[in-house]
């Protein structure tokens, strides 16, 4: 548990970590114990690359699966846990900006909130954790001009970009924390402020979710621009956004917002036009993601019925084209795709994706 940089094998989203979720979910032990011992093989990292989708957060997550986690794991997580939330506060105290590593879901505080989330009991950071997501909902200053308190200094790539940027998408924007925050709502864990901070950032979606990310010119303009043709997605784009305002309608008894996500998901993964943006099968950007989504959705609906005849396109069209995938890990592979056709969820790997 100690190496701080660590192979690509200890990645949720590409290496034998992540595959191993699917062989634990199809209850084959033997070969997810193969791929948890290749992926520990060199060390389980738990330095600053360390997180829900990377190193012991990860190992974290995949071993709770099978019910395996293990004091030694979940030591190691808090240990990642303490000195991500010491790195917050010192860049709040410093009144600075944040970057999208701080918080986000891939890399950040989301993740391991929803991993502390995901723990049985609860576990006692994880109020910790909620709260400084609470605290993005706060505005900051940069440049002489007030920005949204999760506003980056740099673009979605980290380099430098001229007036910073919001992100949006589930995967590395906003919609994360949302999605987290309405999902320890749900099951009964607040802090202060935290309500307060779901409707900030649902209005906020609300006038800005049709974008990937919002740009210093867009916060300039009187009336919201029109949004750019973008795929419709899980990791970025409108499906994503719809799930975690859902999320939050439901957190909040918020009825027209949950039907107006619904609506909202519906309408997209009907229309041909934005069907035809979808160019693989993968969880993160494909098929595989959008069928796992609607389910989540539908399940959640009033009028789950609305939904069947989607999810039946969506599996048709990944069960065509999951084999062409050419990597096998999770996120942009054949384990994940898989696991969106099997269409089980019985040991909540859809929680590494804040779709449950």
């Amino acid at each position: 548990m100690t190496t701080a940089t660590a192979p690509r094998t200890q990645d949720l989203s590409e290496g034998a970590l992540g595959m191993a979720l699917l062989d634990i979910e199809r209850h084959d032990l033997s070969t997810a114990r193969r791929h948890l011992a290749q992926a520990t093989a060199r060390g389980v990292s738990t330095g600053s690359n360390a997180s829900l989708f990377h190193g012991a957060p990860a190992l974290e997550f995949v071993l709770a699966r099978a019910h395996a986690a293990s004091d030694d794991v979940r030591a190691a997580v808090d240990h990642v846990v303490d000195a991500r939330l010491a790195a917050a506060h010192h860049r709040q105290a410093a009144g600075a900006l944040p970057h999208l590593a701080e918080w986000d879901l891939i890399r950040g505080l989301t993740g391991l909130a929803a991993l502390l989330l995901d723990r049985r009991p609860t576990a006692p950071r994880l109020p910790d954790v909620l709260t400084c997501l609470v605290a993005l909902a706060h505005p900051g200053r940069s440049d002489g001009r007030m920005l949204p308190g999760w506003w980056s200094p740099v673009g979605p790539d980290g380099k430098e970009m001229t007036g910073g940027h919001g992100n949006n998408g589930m995967a590395h924007g906003i919609a994360g924390p949302l999605a987290v925050l309405a999902l320890a709502l749900r099951a009964g864990v607040s802090v202060p402020g935290q309500e307060e901070a779901v409707g900030t950032f649902t209005t906020w979606l609300d006038r800005h979710g049709a974008h990937y990310w919002v740009t210093a010119a867009h916060l300039d303009a009187s009336q919201p621009s029109a949004a750019e043709p973008g795929r419709p997605s899980w990791c970025y784009g409108q499906p994503g956004i719809a799930r975690a305002q859902q999320l939050a309608a439901l957190a909040l008894g918020d009825t027209a917002r949950r039907q107006a996500a619904e609506d909202t998901v519906e309408t997209l993964l009907t229309d041909p036009l934005q069907l035809a943006r979808i160019t693989d099968s993968t969880l993160c950007h494909g098929w595989a993601g959008l069928l796992t989504l609607t389910r989540a959705v539908a399940a959640d609906s009033p009028a789950p019925a609305r939904f069947t005849p989607i999810t039946a396109d969506l599996h048709q069209r990944l069960a065509a084209d999951w084999e062409r995938l050419p990597k096998p890990g999770f996120m942009e592979g054949r384990a994940g795709a898989q696991l969106a056709l099997k269409g089980t969820d019985t040991t909540g790997w859809t929680r590494v994706l804040l779709l449950t």
